[in-house]
């Protein structure tokens, strides 16, 4: 058999056409990589221009995201006051929810108390593109609303202010607004450190001492409770720096709860209202005599044998001596005749400068916003320099009289109250107002005051307490009201090497079984005192010892009767009107 075989094709294509079409690829080869070649350029000339005006992106390091929007706020001992944490915000966007809009609103107003089911379907429905439903919502609340399953509905992070000692020290700290912005107290006076990125992660420490804030606010409230007072205030100031260990005001607030709060109850008392406190400026005419050298002894005997006559006004004492009395009688038995007379003697421009020297003529110095201004007198006639003498006709703060009362134990340097802490040996230079001899004498006579006069209820055991009552009457329409006053105390000790000054206000206490149906501060105030020292001394730094005090050997002899008083003490030295009429202890 025979097989044919097909003979194979040759590659018949010219030798021109295959080198046409490698040229060909050739081109489109470069062309390709001249198009690849512009898109490189093309990028790097944008990321060149990026790189010479673009803003640089700068990514927080983890340092600063864990550092709060806002600082802390703590004790001198770091026990925090106020700090930041986050909270969530819920909201819906209506246009992108899913769900049955009316079921959605039922189970809200079951999960979401505040707004009814209605109020919610209006919500729902409205042609809002964003609606926070919550605001500083808690984890439960965002765990059941998110159970709720719906899309719409969005959760966000957001910082909240919490005061973990809720109403202690409120009027200090103050609070702040929904954006986080400070209001009042301390909150308001430090808001640009506490909010400076800088700043804010290091606590800002107060100068209050938890424990013994907690013990003035405490001894406050009873008393407060017991007697029906309006109000009380309150303030340990150390008497070397001017630092606050504790300050309190009440009525108080819940910074946590400001919605809830009574409008009335934010007004501190300690810095925004002023008073005239009565008595209790006797000593700083005293140490202002002494001073001066119109009170150059001790012994110089003044005229108390009937009520004194001035101008057609009569200034008499309540419990009358119907005596000559000297210095450290007259404070004991709290003699209007007595002071008045003295601070006649020395005249309108001592005792003005006095007053001045001590911050008395304008608002008081500390951090905190909205103080109150003193009311100062338009014209210091003779009556008004002599009621001014026994704290009428001039009214200040509580926290003004503080100040003064330290000066007046401290050596005689007036020094500005702070809220801040102040580190060993910062404390500011002050302003001299009285000599360290005047200072030294004034401590043994605010001492006897306490052990001999009006002040005997105030005494704590190894504590060697010196202080000064004062009751004034509350001025109201028409006049001064003789049933309602202002009973303070103002303290210090130990008197033999002062630390703190201690001072508390009852605004319109009434009397009751405990203080024998008086409302005088001797009753009142001066026990509020007493306690507050016992349960603050030993932690403030202060060693209760029965075996020290204040050397009164050259002044007990002077006393009409040297014995002291254990019981009740001295109801004296009512004013009659001359031009802040009250009584007076």
């Amino acid at each position: 058999m025979t097989v044919l075989v097909a003979p194979a094709l040759r590659n018949r294509t010219r030798p021109g056409a295959r080198h046409a079409g490698l040229a060909v690829a050739h081109v489109r080869l470069m062309i390709l990589a001249l198009l690849f070649a512009a898109g490189i350029a093309v990028i790097v000339g944008r990321l060149a221009l990026l790189a010479l005006f673009a803003e640089p992106v700068v990514t927080p390091s983890v340092n600063a995201m864990l550092v709060p929007l806002r600082g802390d706020l703590v004790d001198r001992n770091g026990a925090p006051l106020a700090r930041t944490i986050d909270a969530w915000s819920i909201a819906v966007r209506p246009g992108k929810v899913i769900g049955d809009k009316d079921e959605l609103a039922r189970l809200l107003a079951a999960t979401l108390p505040g707004k009814s089911a209605s109020e919610y379907a209006a919500i729902l429905k409205d042609d809002a593109r964003y609606t926070y439903l919550k605001r500083r919502a808690v984890p439960e609340l965002v765990a059941a609303v998110h159970a709720l399953g719906e899309p719409g509905i969005e959760f966000a992070r957001e910082p909240q202010r919490l005061y973990p000692q809720a109403m202690l020290a409120a009027h200090t700290l103050g609070y702040v607004d929904f954006d986080g912005k400070g209001v009042t107290g301390m909150e308001l006076a430090l808001d640009k450190q506490l909010t400076d990125p800088a700043m804010r992660g290091q606590p800002v420490a107060l100068s209050i001492d938890l424990r013994a804030q907690a013990a003035l606010e405490s001894e406050l409230g009873q008393a407060m409770t017991s007697f029906q007072a309006k109000g009380a205030a309150g303030v340990i100031m150390d008497v070397a720096t001017g630092e606050l260990m504790a300050m309190a005001s009440l009525p108080t607030f819940n910074p946590n709860n400001i919605k809830g709060a009574n409008p009335e109850h934010f007004r501190n008392n300690m810095t925004q209202s002023v008073y005239e406190l009565g008595s209790t400026f006797k000593p700083l005419t005293m140490a202002m005599a002494i001073e001066s050298g119109v009170a150059a002894s001790m012994g110089k005997r003044y005229d108390a044998t009937a009520p004194l006559h001035v101008g057609g006004f009569r200034i008499r004492d309540l419990h009358a001596q119907n005596r000559w009395m000297n210095i450290p009688e007259t404070l004991i038995h709290s003699s209007n005749i007595v002071t008045a007379r003295i601070a006649d003697e020395m005249g309108k421009a001592r005792m003005e400068t006095m007053f001045r020297r001590l911050g008395f003529d304008h608002k008081p110095t500390v951090e905190l916003g909205g103080l109150a201004g003193p009311i100062w007198p338009k014209y210091w006639a003779r009556t008004t320099v002599m009621t001014t003498g026994y704290g009428h006709g001039i009214a200040v703060t509580p926290l003004h009289l503080a100040s003064a009362y330290a000066t007046l134990v401290n050596g005689g340097v007036w020094r500005p109250a702070t809220l801040r802490r102040i580190e060993p040996g910062k404390a500011p230079a002050g302003r001299r107002v009285f000599s360290e001899a005047t200072s030294a004498r004034m401590r043994q006579l605010l001492r006897l005051i306490v052990t001999h006069g009006s002040g005997s209820k105030a005494d704590a055991a190894g504590y060697r307490v010196g202080g000064k009552t004062g009751t004034a009457e509350v001025p109201g329409a028409g006049g001064y009201q003789r049933n309602k006053n202002v009973s303070t105390f103002a303290a210090a000790f130990p008197m033999d090497a002062p630390r703190y000054v201690v001072l508390v206000m009852l605004d319109s206490p009434v009397g009751n079984a405990q203080s024998a149906g008086q409302s005088t501060a001797g009753w009142t105030a001066a026990p509020v005192v007493n306690r507050v020292v016992m349960r603050t001394g030993a932690m403030l730094g202060v060693v209760p010892d029965e075996a020290r005090d204040v050397n009164v050997a050259d002044l007990v002899p002077l006393l009409w009767r040297a014995e002291p008083k254990n019981k009740k003490p001295a109801q004296t030295a009512a004013a009659a009107p001359i031009v802040a009429p009250g009584a007076g202890e």
